[in-house]
């Protein structure tokens, strides 16, 4: 029986096993798709992560301008762990001002703009990624705008970088993640690191955010590097 990918080279001779995946590094894309970001959060712990993130994309000179999506079910973990209630300005509660580049959307609004693979997009990060959005994301269900613009960042070879939030996983779980993966997804599991001696979760998470940017191309200044003068 013949392969996806053998199909897909009778129908478009350009089109191999392996130009299907994006192959160059994150940091060579093109400076034109550096625009715009697409960040969102779901109903995994891990809140101070998504500020933290948040906080960074703003701060950014490089990302003009931030598509920020919270699922319903993120907004009772916020109230949990960040005491931040409410889904109307919720920008301006994580970041502490009104964002100059962040543009809050609903999760029910699959008509946005980031639902569309024409509209222009450097890729998309989901901080924290329960395991209930890995499984639409890895099974193609696009029945969110969150699982919709995750599958138009696959279809476009854009970067997806999925930060996985569970312990442990279950056979399901693991499954889905290759999956993901197998489609062109980063599986990037919040695992913090701990030799750079975080004085607090804040610092914690600001320092696994950077981390996060540094893959997708936006390295930080401020991010600590093991050795780095070695």
């Amino acid at each position: 029986m013949m392969s996806i990918f053998g199909a897909l080279e009778q129908v478009f001779p350009c089109t191999s096993a392996v130009a299907y995946y994006r192959t160059e590094p994150y940091e060579t894309l093109d400076c034109a798709d550096r625009m715009n970001l697409t960040f969102a959060m779901t109903g995994a712990s891990g809140s101070v992560f998504a500020r933290e993130l948040l906080i960074a994309l703003e701060a950014d000179e490089r990302v003009t301008r931030v598509h920020f999506v919270a699922s319903d079910n993120s907004l009772r973990v916020l109230a949990e762990e960040l005491e931040i209630s409410g889904r109307n300005n919720l920008a301006e509660k994580l970041i502490g001002h009104a964002p100059a580049k962040t543009i809050q959307l609903s999760e029910q609004d699959i008509g946005a703009s980031i639902a569309s693979g024409s509209y222009p997009s450097m890729g998309m990060i989901v901080l924290p990624c329960s395991m209930g959005t890995l499984a639409t994301i890895a099974n193609g269900l696009a029945n969110t705008l969150i699982s919709r613009a995750a599958d138009v960042a696959l279809k476009e070879r854009r970067p997806l970088i999925l930060c996985v939030r569970e312990t442990p996983f279950n056979r399901i779980h693991l499954r889905n993640m290759q999956l993901a993966s197998d489609a062109g997804a980063v599986i990037f599991p919040v695992i913090p690191a701990f030799y750079n001696r975080p004085i607090d979760s804040t610092e914690m998470a600001r320092q696994f955010v950077y981390r996060v940017l540094a893959h997708i191309g936006l390295a930080q200044k401020d991010a600590y590097i093991w050795k780095a003068d070695q």
